[in-house]
């Protein structure tokens, strides 16, 4: 069952080549498709290319096919193409000229940018949601542990004081920005291609402002040719969002490997968020940390993926979008998976105390010695070379305490501003 099927049969070897993973693909697209299938329906009763009577059964029907969805009854069998043949074909079985008359005034590419555009608007809102709840654990526990110091690092050389209460909250507010780049990307896939049909619009009177509303899109992609390149950039850009928060989820994962191993010591981990070896009886191993970093490093090659499939087409639909799918839609599974172990994972993180008694730490607090020398009244320079010496001779006495003001720094670390930011951005 082909859409486009004229009776002149496809070499099955092109066939398979041509549909590849699609129907497996487009079962997460199903219900997007029934949706707005019932949107293009209504419209098409209102402008009289469908009475009453075929407008409601089509509606029904389709409401039916979502329920199916749902319960997990639907499937796309190696007879159809993918979801949108798999779906006229019920209708025209159940309702005959009816489903016949579906796809009046559309076509593949504008149905599957509808189907896309609202299933990536419902991911990128959950992933905002996780991302805000990953947040807030976060945040709870920098309030927790602001005073409990850690060695702050450049370079992996000791360089000054830190603290779990500043490590927490500085992922957390990095979490906003991803916020800022998941609320771009939601504002590039809420407009309605639906109408563009092939992508040079139609010769029926459509009405493209009511399937914007029924679908609940905020805008209308007007022009039939930009809704059709939007193709490509609207999951380029939700995977660039994406990118972001593996970022995120990535380097703060490297973090709790890093200052899990013995040689740091900074955190624990209870036994059942570590693996074991098969030889080495001691061990407990991050595993779910290490797959969050390599998960996420994996996610963070999909913008280019999707840049290098996209990149040199000219406008209109070329069959090579349909590989955007095949990158695109794990890609959101594994975050969206990551995302959910890391927020069952944090609060069970356990940090540390006097971490800053061993020796080896006493160099962190030498730009507070040298500041405090700057304060009574000696040149910085001078101040840094007199610490120098001490460092030099054996002679430097660690203070071993911080007096930092400022906005963010170890001892004003402005959590209730960062929750204000997360506020006001979410």
């Amino acid at each position: 069952m082909k859409l486009w099927e004229k009776g002149i049969p496809t070499d099955k070897q092109i066939e398979h080549f041509t549909v590849g993973n699609d129907r497996e693909l487009d079962l997460v697209l199903a219900k997007y498709d029934a949706l707005g299938s019932i949107a293009h329906a209504k419209m098409l009763g209102q402008i009289g290319l469908l009475t009453d009577s075929e407008t409601d059964s089509l509606v029904l029907a389709l409401e039916g096919i979502i329920a199916d969805i749902q319960k997990g009854n639907f499937e796309i069998e190696d007879s159809f193409e993918d979801v949108h043949s798999k779906i006229e074909y019920l209708l025209t079985v159940k309702l005959g000229d009816a489903g016949k008359k579906i796809h009046t005034a559309r076509s593949r590419n504008d149905q599957v940018l509808v189907d896309v555009n609202l299933y990536l608007k419902d991911v990128v809102t959950e992933l905002k949601e996780q991302v805000k709840t990953l947040f807030d654990l976060m945040m709870e526990s920098a309030e927790k542990y602001q005073n409990v110091l850690l060695p702050g690092y450049t370079h992996l050389q000791i360089a000054m004081p830190s603290s779990f209460g500043m490590w927490f909250s500085a992922y957390a507010e990095s979490l906003i920005d991803d916020i800022t780049m998941l609320n771009a990307a939601l504002k590039i896939v809420d407009q309605n291609p639906l109408g563009s049909a092939a992508g040079y619009g139609s010769s029926f009177p459509i009405n493209r402002t009511f399937t914007t509303q029924e679908l609940g899109f905020k805008t209308l992609k007007y022009n039939s040719v930009a809704a059709q390149m939007s193709r490509g950039k609207s999951e380029k850009t939700v995977a660039f969002a994406m990118s972001s928060v593996a970022s995120t989820l990535s380097k703060f994962s490297m973090d709790v490997c890093l200052y899990m191993s013995q040689n740091f010591g900074f955190i624990g981990l209870p036994s059942h968020l570590t693996t074991g070896s098969s030889i080495m009886p001691h061990k407990k191993n991050p595993d779910v940390f290490e797959l969050i970093r390599g998960k996420c490093n994996k996610i963070q090659a999909l913008p280019y993926e999707i840049t290098l499939i996209t990149n040199n087409l000219p406008s209109g639909y070329h069959r090579d979008l349909q590989l955007l799918k095949e990158g695109l839609f794990p890609a959101i599974q594994n975050l969206k998976a990551c995302l959910d172990i890391a927020i069952f994972s944090i609060k069970d993180i356990t940090v540390k105390d006097n971490i800053l008694s061993d020796p080896k730490y006493n160099y962190l607090f030498t730009v507070d010695t040298l500041n405090e020398m700057v304060v009574a009244g000696m040149p910085f320079r001078d101040a840094y070379k007199a610490v120098a010496e001490q460092l030099e001779n054996g002679t430097y006495q660690s203070p071993k305490e911080t007096k930092h003001t400022h906005e963010g720094s170890i001892n004003n670390l402005c959590l209730e501003e960062i929750k204000d930011k997360m506020t006001d951005s979410y």
